[in-house]
């Protein structure tokens, strides 16, 4: 009998190296494409993308990007250099500030949060957080933390139309970082890679057509942890591997479970890993060190989040009959 845990993720990392190569390879020739662009953050995700991209094409076909912004963390720059060179590929650097500025998204942010704290100004930062998962069955709201310029911290509610409008705003960095990436693929015939691994993929944690669009997404079927696995293979710099996830949008730092996911990528994993193949709760709870209650308040959030962001993944709505090309 096989005991469900974190060995139930392990994956052949060679020959799925090699088979996503092929398929990258497959899809570029079907598209008359001759290489990727990838945009480079720093993080695990685009970093597995590039290195991948990298094996399937040779370093001269690939095209990275870095793509900062004034509120991005100082660590980006020097770790997406760092990867980049190990890569050995050509690249960019592009701070997306101006055109952010240009767009209204700071100033359209921070007019949503002064509507909460209206002292936030010049030398504030802030995110936004919602309640962890396992703790309570209660519906849960997100709340934004500001940071004054002394230091001092302070956390209100959220009403639901002040989420929204901040969420808007900062989905303005996600949406230029692709108009990019797209003005970069055109002028080399190149394809756009995207970077969703399966967690964020089937959850809806992607902005629709800014890091949602991508022609091809080579780690969409991959569970966080099996990327952490191909990112060892594939020689993906220590740095990077040993990074936590972050989100790099919000001026403070924020976790990826903070905003969005409620529980560390390993344990949501092997929740989202039990729940698509079956395991009882009571077995996941073992692997993930839970309670079976709380496992099942994490499946319902999960069930809940596919249907609250479905629309993320549909095409564009047909009003007539149109045959497919």
């Amino acid at each position: 009998m096989t005991v469900f845990g974190p060995a139930s993720l392990t994956i052949d990392e060679a020959a799925e190296t090699a088979r996503i190569s092929e398929g990258i390879r497959g899809y570029l020739q079907r598209a008359r494409r001759k290489g990727a662009v990838v945009a480079v953050s720093g993080g695990i995700d685009s970093s597995v993308v590039a290195a991948l991209c990298v094996r399937a094409l040779g370093p001269e076909r690939v095209f990275a990007l870095q793509l900062p912004e004034s509120e991005s963390s100082d660590e980006t720059l020097p770790i997406s250099s760092e990867l980049i060179d190990s890569l050995g590929v050509d690249s960019a650097h592009e701070d997306i500030s101006p055109m952010l500025e240009a767009f209204g998204c700071y100033r359209r942010r921070d007019d949503a949060i002064r509507k909460v704290f209206p002292e936030y100004g010049p030398g504030y930062r802030s995110k936004i957080v919602l309640p962890s998962v396992v703790d309570s069955d209660r519906y849960r709201i997100y709340s934004i933390v500001i940071q004054a310029p002394d230091g001092s911290q302070e956390t209100r509610r959220l009403t639901t139309g002040t989420y929204l409008e901040i969420v808007a705003a900062t989905n303005f960095k996600q949406r230029t970082r692709k108009t990019l990436e797209y003005f970069h693929a055109d002028r080399l015939n190149y394809a756009v890679a995207g970077t969703p691994n399966r967690l964020e993929y089937d959850q809806g944690f992607f902005v629709k057509l800014g890091d949602g669009a991508a022609d091809l997404k080579p780690i969409a079927h991959l569970y966080k942890t099996q990327v952490y696995a191909l990112a060892e293979y594939l020689g993906v710099p220590e740095t990077i591997r040993s990074r936590p996830p972050t989100t790099d949008t919000y001026s403070m730092p924020q976790s990826q479970e903070e905003f969005y996911f409620s529980l560390p990528y390993d344990r949501m994993d092997l929740c989202l890993f039990g729940h698509n193949n079956g395991v009882p709760p009571a077995e996941i709870a073992v692997a993930t060190d839970l309670t079976e209650e709380a496992v099942g308040r994490v499946i319902r959030d999960i069930e809940q989040k596919r249907r609250t962001t479905a629309y993320l993944h549909e095409r564009p709505v047909l009003l007539g009959d149109v045959p497919e090309v």
